[in-house]
């Protein structure tokens, strides 16, 4: 993928996480009388919205380093080895910072 295209991919994908976490941010509960068993119900509710916008914050946070790397001309290269990061990986996860190996190897040790 071409630097530029790269570039407008990880745009719109933090436009659309800033609207996201944006959501999820907000109020989880609507304002209405609870009753005993509904607290139960909120507060499963508050904490899968709570993970959504961990995970969120999370990829948000990788694409503005994607975006670091396409200006400072490292964009494509594995941040830990420096080979290239392949194509298909690119194109799938645009905000990719290390190539396949690398990042089996990160996993693993996690």
């Amino acid at each position: 993928m071409d630097v530029t295209t790269a570039r407008e991919r990880l745009e719109d994908m933090l436009v659309e996480l800033d609207r996201s976490i944006g959501v999820l941010q907000g109020d989880p509960v609507a304002v209405r009388e609870h009753s005993a068993a509904d607290a139960g119900s909120d507060l499963t509710d508050a904490d899968g919205a709570q993970a959504m916008l961990t995970v969120a914050t999370a990829q948000r946070r990788a694409v503005i380093e994607a975006i670091k790397r396409v200006e400072e001309g490292v964009y494509g290269h594995c941040v830990d080895c420096g080979r290239p990061v392949p194509e298909g990986r690119l194109e799938a996860r645009p905000e990719a910072a290390r190539c396949v190996q690398c990042q089996g190897k990160r996993e693993r040790r996690r």
